[in-house]
């Protein structure tokens, strides 16, 4: 839902009748870009939320509450000592332009009564939140702007404030139709264009809407008749007039994506219940939703970066080692020229060669050519070809071990990507932060990237905050919560995340639960709870269809599940987390299916 002009009129009118006159007693700044003022008014605490993030800003009640942090910033500072225990007198808003005033009144360290206005201009990235004295001048503001920012006017300390200049027209301020009709007439481009660029306040969501309603062709304003535009203006008119009242309300839309999306218009009054802040509580919970799913997405995309930066530097680790083993592979062909050298010693009498010719007796005594060192004796160049033998041989049992490791660790590298690309909230990617966090292949660059704020560590700190009495008690708690489906009366568990895979097999389980797991495929553990019960056919299809889906094999057909007792199921020794062995296992092939 677009916060334009119509929408900040219908949320500072339902301000007006819910806190003016309250009295402002807590105010908080949980991000740098919000400011929240706690109010009592009539009975009630309300929360005020104002945020000027350019593609979040807004201002509105919210019943959300944030983490702060523990020294308070210091534009909160200075708003504590100059507005705590102040009066709302009024909230007014020019036109449909969203700058809001808040007029505040109490009384200062003199105890003389005074009067100041908090200024709330939402622009986009422009917005601010400007504290001004009686004399209209600039105690501070959230953000600081000088003339070197290219900008036409100055919001620092001390500046006389100078209101936002204004290129467009008020639709309020609109005398009739033909002032209407004689602005659009002077535009060049299509209708829902030429209303968004000259009236402020109508955004392109509300006025699309507005135009397929109204069933008003969206092409150039000259091809438009006067009567679809007179029944255009005389709507928008009639929805302006009713904003506040129980004849507007905000409804349901598909917006160019077929996704939903909210737009203000008039609505049958009938039946409608009385809430005076309906808007304002429904914006808090849309906006919610919104900052979270816009946490939830750079937050796992931050992570996810570095772990594919670590798995393309193992990636070509494992290149480097099988160019290494093919390299070894030839050792014994080095070992056949010192040999075939050496035998043939008391033949050679011309040292200053750069090659041979010998025959070689492990090939039939075929004719074999030795490349040689020109500048050391062939007896070196026989000790020289041994050496390298020996060191390719020593070389071999090193690299093979160090192809097994490095193979061990893609995998698991490979099994993190999945649990991210699988996560659903920030609770999810918590999880897998706090795996990688204790390993040592991601230690160092987590820990590179959080000096450089590459990752923010709000998201953590604000699901522990909101999970702190859990944690508390159970530092493992964020692994008690898998998947959980019933299937043909048995409970089955689905880890989400390596933490959750060794969870649900050492923690949920029994020696007689069956284990699934799609076959050499990166997915998910699956638990069946067999309640010591002999288990059928259906049962385990069912069973292997989930541990399908929860894989990267998701979207095929017949994939192979394999299956075994969890007493055939192992753990190696310092494996990492969700990395097992078994046997006795059998093999289903399925559909992914839940």
């Amino acid at each position: 839902m677009a916060f334009d002009g119509i929408v900040a009129k219908s949320i500072v009118l339902e301000l007006q009748k819910n806190i003016v006159t309250g009295k402002i007693n807590k105010i908080f700044e949980p991000s740098k870009n919000e400011i929240i003022l706690g109010i009592y008014s009539n009975g009630k605490n309300f929360a005020l939320n104002i945020c000027i993030d350019s593609s979040n800003c807004r201002i509105n009640l919210t019943t959300k509450s944030k983490p702060n942090p523990l020294n308070a910033p210091n534009f909160c500072m200075l708003l504590r000592k100059h507005i705590i225990g102040y009066r709302i007198k009024s909230i007014d808003m020019f036109d449909l332009e969203r700058i809001i005033t808040i007029d505040l009144e109490g009384y200062n360290e003199l105890n003389d009564l005074t009067s100041k206005k908090l200024i709330i201009e939402l622009m986009g990235k422009h917005s601010n939140i400007i504290l001004i004295n009686e004399k209209n001048y600039i105690i501070d503001s959230l953000r600081h702007i000088d003339f070197s920012s290219n900008s036409y006017r100055e919001i620092l300390p001390l500046r006389q404030y100078e209101f936002p200049k204004c290129t467009k027209k008020s639709f309020v301020d609109l005398d009739d139709f033909n002032e209407f009709k004689h602005i659009l007439e002077n535009s060049n481009s299509s209708l829902e264009n030429s209303i968004q660029n000259n009236f402020n306040g109508i955004s392109q969501s509300f006025i699309k809407h507005i135009l397929k309603k109204l069933s008003i062709n969206t092409g150039e304003v000259s091809k438009i008749s006067e009567k679809d535009l007179n029944k255009l203006y005389e709507y928008i008119k009639q929805i302006i007039n009713n904003l506040g009242t129980n004849k507007t309300n905000y409804i349901e839309i598909l917006n160019e994506k077929s996704s939903k999306d909210y737009v203000i218009d008039l609505i049958d009054s009938i039946d409608q219940e009385e809430n005076d802040l309906k808007l304002n509580y429904f914006i808090d919970d849309f906006y919610y939703v919104k900052e979270q799913n816009q946490n939830f997405i750079n937050y796992r995309n931050s992570i996810l970066k570095i772990i594919l930066n670590i798995f393309k530097k193992y990636t070509s680790r494992l290149i480097n080692i099988n160019k290494k083993l093919i390299e070894c592979d030839s050792k014994d062909k080095y070992k056949i020229y010192g040999e075939i050298i050496t035998a043939n010693l008391y033949k050679i009498d011309n040292t200053n060669l750069d090659k041979i010719t010998l025959e070689n007796y492990y090939d039939n005594n075929s004719m074999i050519t030795i490349p040689l060192d020109k500048t050391i004796s062939i007896h070196n160049n026989a000790k020289r070809y041994f050496k390298k033998y020996n060191k390719l041989k020593t070389a071999l049992d090193i690299v093979k071990v160090q192809k097994r490791e490095t193979e061990n660790e893609l995998k698991y590298i490979e099994s993190i990507i999945y649990s991210l690309e699988n996560s659903k909230d920030i609770n999810d990617v918590n999880h897998i932060y706090d795996e990688i966090s204790e390993n040592i292949l991601f230690k160092n660059s987590l820990k590179n990237n959080n000096e450089k704020n590459s990752i923010s560590t709000k998201n953590k700190h604000k699901i522990k905050t909101k999970n702190s009495k859990i944690s508390n008690s159970n530092n493992n708690a964020y692994i008690t919560t898998p998947i959980e489906y019933t299937v043909n009366g048995y409970t089955v568990f689905v880890g989400k995340n390596n933490k959750q895979n060794d969870y649900i097999r050492t923690k949920l389980s029994n020696s007689n639960d069956i284990w699934f797991h799609v076959k050499d495929i990166q997915g998910s553990h699956v638990v069946l709870k067999t309640n010591e019960k002999e288990i059928d056919n259906y049962t385990l299809s069912k069973c292997a269809q989930i541990a399908a889906y929860y894989s990267k094999a998701k979207l095929s057909s017949n994939v192979p599940v394999d299956y075994c007792e969890i007493k055939y199921v192992k753990k190696p020794s310092g494996a990492k987390p969700g990395m097992v062995i078994y046997t006795n296992n059998k093999t289903l092939y399925v559909n992914p299916k839940i």
